[in-house]
């Protein structure tokens, strides 16, 4: 998923551009409204990330030419304005969400991954590697078409190694997307977790799908070269 963020003030857009891509998007930044229109009329973007008051050209006045160009790439206004009639205005213009500063970047996740849901991809329901099916609507975890009882946190664990299996995920990654936290080298909550997460998706299995990258982190193989 790509992501454009159009925000003028250097740390904030940073810090959302940083923590966006930890969360497995990519993400363009554009730091005022002339560059921002560009890059949404030219880029292939899945959501847009718009503060309201910009320099050359404010979000309102983006969303109305995005609109006006025929795109329906969903709009997420980020601002600092909580009056009523800006609300109200953003969203007449078309966008699809309206988010007041100062928030928590967790509440932004859940938005943006909320507004993508109801875009035109479809996530899939049930994801596989091997024989391991994780099922999202039911909640329900199965290897080899046995039930693998699961924790709230480990469930969480599992679908973010499942969604991204033979991608190496670090432990900052992890912490942040699982824990909503910022990860702290003297713990060891998250090595904790994927050992006990590994004990029931592994243990009674001769084929082990969880693997430990050595200084780097932890990866989901499909099983196939083994």
């Amino acid at each position: 998923m790509k992501l454009l963020i159009v925000e003028d003030e250097p740390k904030t857009g940073d810090y959302l551009a940083q923590g966006l891509r930890e969360a497995g998007f990519v993400v363009d930044l554009a730091r005022d409204g002339l560059d921002g229109l560009h890059l949404a009329q030219t880029g292939e973007y899945d959501l847009l990330l718009l503060d309201v008051m910009l320099p050359g050209m404010d979000g309102w006045t983006i969303l109305q030419m995005v609109r006006r160009a025929g795109q329906d790439v969903p709009v997420l206004f980020l601002t600092a304005r909580d009056e009523v009639d800006d609300r109200v205005r953003g969203l007449e213009l078309g966008a699809d969400d309206y988010l007041v500063k100062p928030f928590a970047f967790s509440e932004l996740l859940a938005r943006v991954r909320s507004l993508l849901r109801r875009g035109k991809a479809r996530e899939p329901e049930v994801f596989r590697a091997a024989d391991l099916e994780l099922d999202l609507l039911r909640r329900r975890v199965t290897r080899a078409g046995e039930r693998v009882d699961l924790t709230a946190k480990e469930f969480a664990l599992l679908e973010l190694l499942i969604r991204r299996q033979g991608e190496v995920l670090p432990r900052s990654l992890i912490a942040s997307q699982v824990w909503d936290m910022n990860f702290d080298s003297d713990t060891n909550v998250i090595d904790v977790a994927v050992r006990r997460l590994r004990a029931k998706v592994d243990g009674p299995f001769t084929v082990k799908l969880i693997r430990t990258v050595r200084g780097m982190g932890y990866v989901l193989e499909s099983g196939e070269d083994q």
